[in-house]
């Protein structure tokens, strides 16, 4: 078995400076924060990065949808011409 330390050897023993745990643990928390941050911007570009992808995507979606908006609205055209031509020739067939 080993002998515990007497009081006095534990007297011998420098006692730890308030000072330089504070400082430890002020330096830890630090690194900590700085990954934190580091992991933090890392994600903000990311969400820039896929904003900027989805906004091209809106635009390319919202200038789809006006071509076949100005497509649709030319046949519509076309048929109610078409239309009022027969309904022409229909009314002078009488």
């Amino acid at each position: 078995m080993a002998a515990s330390p007497s009081h006095s050897d534990v007297q011998l023993l420098p006692a730890p400076e308030p000072e330089s745990q504070l400082s430890s643990l002020v330096y830890d928390l630090s690194q900590q924060l700085q990954g934190a941050m580091e992991n933090m911007l890392k994600m903000i570009n990311e969400v820039d990065q896929n904003s900027a992808g989805i906004m091209e995507e809106i635009e390319k979606c919202k200038d789809s949808a006006l071509e076949r908006k100005r497509i649709l609205e030319e046949e519509k055209q076309r048929f109610q011409k078409a239309a009022y031509t027969v309904l022409g020739m229909l009314d002078n067939r009488d």
